[in-house]
């Protein structure tokens, strides 16, 4: 794999410890500025819609700016945005700096994976796009736990300091390391919109909203599961979340692996594999084994997703394939939202802490039946032109005996 790719996965980790180690946090946050814990959570809600709507308007303003020097601009924003967070004088200063760190992480892998998947061969774009990947998964498993560690030892401030220094070493690979790939000739904004149009495109992203909010809708809610069902220490949160970041590695690895030989069959195994795992998870939840195990299979099957749902967008969109590989990242922070609310819901309408995991399950189940209909519908537009090919071939001669 290329060096280059390394530079990619070095702003994903940045990327990835900055989005999720706020959740650690909240409590200093909340403390040094004077807000209660929901008021601070608007850190993290204010970067996910930043994610949402920054990935379409960061890729669309860039269309028309080489990939690389826009990967370089987008972690300019990343790091200004996390300078920012660490001397804001008030909240209101620091939500400012999340949204601005915010705008660079849909774009970022957006634009990146289009810049993995060229600097390969063909049949090895999928594992290049989860080499890129492998940075934001890494992150979970180090960058959070540290993130935190050194959040409640010497202050908030200093991990996000630390986290814009991050940043800096992402922007100096990129510069050194990434070559200058051209840009595809005749490529504009309404022709990288034209993907939309494609139904295969729609469904991937369909999927990545449904899939990945599969894995949320259990996640989002795992400190009261465990702590209240499973009847673990609050302490051994931290120690649980790295499970399940090892086995965000593992399945995202492998995804990649594996989708470069079986795209569809990857999808239909991962998705099944997630839906059946999140519904046993309402009962192995109230077993301390079985919970650990099931943590790390979620982890696992939901981010074996990943690389081939990014593929399979890049292939659909094939010839502007920017702006439809960005929108495709937001579709995972919009499934992330909705199942953290749809998760949120059941517990409050009096069904237990473990009822999120039966709406993950409906949800992972519901992106399968997707992938078999996209795959379905290929099919059949396939159908025609193998006939056509088929009615074209000369007529061959009888074998001789």
């Amino acid at each position: 794999m290329p060096l280059a790719l390394l530079a990619l996965a070095i702003g994903a980790f940045g990327i990835g410890t900055t989005e999720f180690v706020i959740m650690g946090l909240l409590p200093e946050v909340a403390g040094d500025f004077g807000v209660s814990i929901p008021t601070a959570g608007y850190l993290v809600t204010g970067y996910a819609l930043g994610v949402m709507f920054g990935a379409p308007l960061m890729t669309a303003l860039g269309t028309r700016i080489p990939r690389k020097r826009m990967l370089m601009l987008l972690l300019g924003f990343f790091i200004v945005g996390n300078l920012l967070s660490a001397v804001a004088p008030v909240f209101a200063v620091m939500l400012i700096g999340r949204v601005v760190a915010s705008l660079a992480h849909g774009a970022f892998f957006g634009i990146g994976s289009v810049v993995a998947a060229e600097l390969v061969a063909p049949e090895k774009k999928a594992g290049a796009i989860a080499m890129m990947f492998t940075g934001l998964t890494v992150a979970n498993v180090v960058g959070v736990p540290l993130g935190t560690f050194i959040g409640q030892s010497v202050g908030w401030r200093v991990t996000f300091a630390v986290v814009a220094a991050l940043g800096v070493i992402g922007l100096v690979g990129i510069a050194k390391l990434v070559p200058d790939l051209p840009k595809p000739e005749g490529v504009r904004l309404r022709h990288e919109l034209a993907a939309f149009k494609n139904v295969q495109v729609v469904l991937a992203m369909a999927m990545t909203v449904l899939g990945f909010g599969g894995v949320f809708a259990a996640i989002t809610y795992i400190a009261p599961m465990m702590t209240h069902v499973a009847g673990f220490a609050d302490g051994s949160v931290t120690w649980l979340m790295v499970l399940f970041g090892l086995g965000m590695v593992a399945g995202n690895l492998t995804g990649g692996r594996f989708a470069d030989r079986a795209l569809m069959p990857m999808l239909y195994v991962a998705l099944g594999a997630l839906a059946l795992v999140l519904a046993l998870f309402t009962v192995t939840a109230h077993n301390q084994v079985l919970s650990a195990i099931s943590i790390v299979l979620i982890g696992a099957f939901g981010f074996a997703t990943v690389p081939p749902l990014q593929k399979r967008v890049l292939d659909q969109a094939s010839g502007a394939p920017t702006l439809a590989s960005a929108v495709n990242i937001g579709a995972f922070n919009l499934g992330n939202a909705l199942s953290a609310w749809l998760g949120g819901m059941v517990i409050a309408a009096g069904f237990g802490y473990t009822s999120p995991n039966w709406v993950g399950a409906v949800l992972a189940a519901a992106a399968l039946v997707l992938a078999v209909l996209s795959a379905t519908l290929e099919r059949r537009a396939a159908a025609p032109s193998r006939i056509v090919a088929a009615a074209e071939q000369p007529l061959t001669e009888p074998a001789h005996h």
